[in-house]
């Protein structure tokens, strides 16, 4: 058995071996038919429009071998990319911000120690990459600079890429489009968002809301992580590239998805709680386990277990949300 992941990633001590074994074989499967579903879709240009046939498409899985061209053309990356040659680079060699590259130097071997690409013998190694990156990225958006989590993000997005410039654009999609001020230094959007998850579980998981409330824990507690990291170290890698193919087609609510289908899954794991530290304890649980390892099955669940969550709901929660902490700070 394989103790370090295609990614890189090396697999923890207590790695169920035998139950992701069975997973995978059948997911080969899924894996093979996508990828010649894919190529006929494609047929060697590259380039798609947005479709039903594609979501749909993107909802069942990307393959590998594509997912770095399709994240690109669907989230827009593509089109930006075109149409501002060179700039990446111009960004590299212009005047830099000394607080900001100390910044991100500070954060470089704190970004995946468990993973072998990134480790400073690695050859090559990806903090070249990853430094790279979001040194542009804080020179190319001000306003959002380097926050904390962004170094994941960044680092997932090098792991498919394998292209610094790519990388870049493709977390200017995220950050600037994708995610509502989630790493500005106020962090609004992603306060705002945790707020809206709270609500959206009030009036479709009503149980595990009062349970929340009675012990007075905040959402933010148990699932900033989620939000800031895009559920990287917090679900499995394969079930996180799953989610984020659907992120760069749909938008954000992706996100609320996924949330509430690991909360309305566990809704009876999660009621045993009793007290504070026992509910934390139950939310990092709910996203280990053969539920969230299995992704094929995972990302059916999102769009039927959660049932309607439409994009007008979500951005009049995040109205009264945002008013509501506004007022408050």
């Amino acid at each position: 058995f394989c103790r370090v992941d295609p990614y890189g990633f090396e697999r923890p001590e207590d790695f169920d071996y035998a139950s992701y074994e069975a997973f995978f074989s059948r997911y080969l499967v899924v894996l093979t038919r996508r990828a010649i579903k894919w190529s006929k879709l494609l047929k060697g240009n590259n380039s798609i429009q947005k479709s039903l046939k594609v979501k749909r498409y993107i909802r069942k899985g990307i393959p590998n071998e594509h997912r770095a061209l399709i994240w690109m053309i669907v989230s827009g990356a593509q089109a930006n990319m075109e149409q501002n040659p060179g700039y990446y680079q111009r960004l590299l060699e212009g005047e830099k911000n000394d607080k900001l590259l100390e910044a991100i130097k500070t954060d470089m071997n704190r970004t995946f120690p468990d993973n072998v690409k990134f480790r400073k013998t690695a050859d090559p190694c990806l903090q070249h990459a990853l430094y790279n990156v979001l040194v542009a990225y804080g020179h190319h958006n001000k306003a959002v600079g380097y926050c904390q989590g962004m170094n994941f993000i960044a680092g997932y997005l090098i792991l498919i890429t394998k292209n610094e410039e790519e990388s870049f654009w493709l977390l200017d999609a995220l950050i600037g489009r994708i995610l509502p001020d989630y790493y500005s230094p106020a962090m609004l959007g992603l306060k705002t968002d945790q707020e809206v998850l709270g609500e959206l579980v009030k009036m479709k998981v009503p149980a595990v809301a009062e349970l929340m409330e009675s012990h007075g824990v905040m959402w933010t507690l148990v699932v900033s992580r989620w939000f800031i990291c895009l559920f990287i170290d917090i679900l499995p890698v394969e079930t996180v590239l799953r989610i984020w193919d659907c992120l760069f087609y749909e938008g954000s609510k992706i996100i609320f998805r996924v949330a509430l289908t690991l909360i309305k899954q566990n809704q009876a794991f999660i009621l045993e709680a009793t007290n504070f530290p026992d509910i934390c304890d139950k939310f990092k649980q709910i996203t280990k386990g053969t539920f969230v390892t299995e992704c094929h099955s995972f990302m059916q669940k999102i769009f039927t277990d959660p049932g309607s969550l439409s994009m007008a709901t979500i951005n009049k929660l995040r109205e009264t949300c945002r008013e509501k902490l506004l007022s408050q700070g």
